[in-house]
């Protein structure tokens, strides 16, 4: 089954965005290197990307999926434009895309 559970938002100060969300909201974050952290609760998570230049545009919803190849072939064939091809990170592997909106996602299956 296909769902977003992650959403990655620009963070251009890692340390003020993690000081901000975790003062707000109670948010504990966990660093996976010095640009990038995250909530690890297992439901819809929430990353912070401080690297410029991997950082989404505006706010990136990530999709988990069980076969990503299988996504990738069903999204370009639904006329998504691929604009990151699959890539693996510390969570797993992904994708990245735009809408025929413009709207930029990811699809991903965990490690």
């Amino acid at each position: 089954m296909a769902r977003p559970n992650y959403i990655e938002l620009p963070a251009p100060d890692i340390e003020a965005a993690k000081l901000f969300y975790g003062t707000a909201f109670g948010w504990q974050l966990t660093d996976f290197g010095p640009t990038y952290s995250a909530t690890t609760t297992g439901d819809v998570d929430i990353g912070l990307q401080g690297d410029a230049n991997d950082a989404p545009r505006a706010p990136l919803v990530v999709i988990e999926v069980d076969d990503l190849e299988a996504a990738l072939a069903a999204v370009e064939a639904a006329g998504g434009a691929v604009v990151r091809p699959i890539f693996s990170f510390p969570g797993g592997r992904r994708f990245q895309f735009l809408d025929p909106n413009g709207n930029e996602l990811a699809v991903h299956t965990p490690a």
